[in-house]
């Protein structure tokens, strides 16, 4: 009779199965919040900008150099380093876009 009663004291003591999942959910949430939409949010702003590349833009390349584009095509574009230095570069290596008062001639 006593392993009856304690049997059931303890069934009705324990959790539902869901509350062990709430702490992995919970987690989940974090990084999302935190991790990942930051960076899609960085990774949609950087293709907006890539899609928006024009002729006379002045560009930093992920490697850091500061040019010119000269001409645009689908995944490259052609970056004028200095006088008569051109150099095509994959679009998706462009790394920002200059304001024209940031920029220094």
């Amino acid at each position: 009779m006593f392993d009856l009663m304690t049997a059931a004291a303890s069934a009705a003591d324990a959790p539902p199965a869901w509350l062990q999942f709430l702490p992995f959910v919970g987690m989940i949430l974090i990084f999302w919040f935190l991790i990942i939409r930051p960076q899609m949010k960085r990774q949609k702003d950087h293709q907006a900008k890539i899609g928006g590349l024009k002729r006379g833009d002045r560009v930093v390349t992920a490697g850091g150099l500061i040019g010119k584009i000269t001409a645009v095509r689908d995944d490259e574009v052609d970056v004028e380093l200095a006088q008569g230095v051109k150099v095509k570069a994959v679009k998706s290596t462009i790394g920002d876009v200059l304001t024209p008062k940031a920029s220094n001639d």
